[in-house]
């Protein structure tokens, strides 16, 4: 059962990646990921909230399954940071690339905080 919760998951969480991240890159231009930077950081807001909830209100391993490897998991990408990252480096985009991980690193863990914080939790 949890397995087939995961692979659920993954679907609707690809498919948001695809449609978020689509949607924003196609209208913003230029060589900054910044779909990919809104999903993660979105992501990371998510994941903490969620999380939260399920420390909060003991959710099954299933659930936490589903949501944290299944939608979460296909949703944020931080294998496209690594890439991306890379390519702004290889482009000559120091700057670019140093901005890109420090809003990616500093503004996930800021979110994940945020998530917890508004849950009530001290997970």
């Amino acid at each position: 059962m949890k397995l087939l919760g995961i692979m659920l998951g993954a679907v609707i969480g690809a498919s948001a990646r695809y449609f978020v991240g689509g949607a924003i890159a196609s209208r913003m231009k230029g060589p900054f990921p910044l779909g990919t930077l809104a999903i993660n950081l979105t992501g990371c807001l998510i994941i903490g909230a969620l999380w939260g909830f399920a420390e909060r209100f003991g959710w099954s391993p299933t659930l936490r399954a589903f949501l944290f490897i299944g939608i979460l998991g296909s949703y944020t990408t931080f294998s496209s940071f690594g890439l991306e990252t890379l390519a702004l480096l290889k482009a000559g985009q120091a700057g670019q690339a140093l901005l890109y991980l420090l809003a990616s690193n500093i503004g996930g863990l800021a979110l994940v905080w945020l998530g917890l914080a508004a849950t009530g939790s001290n997970a």
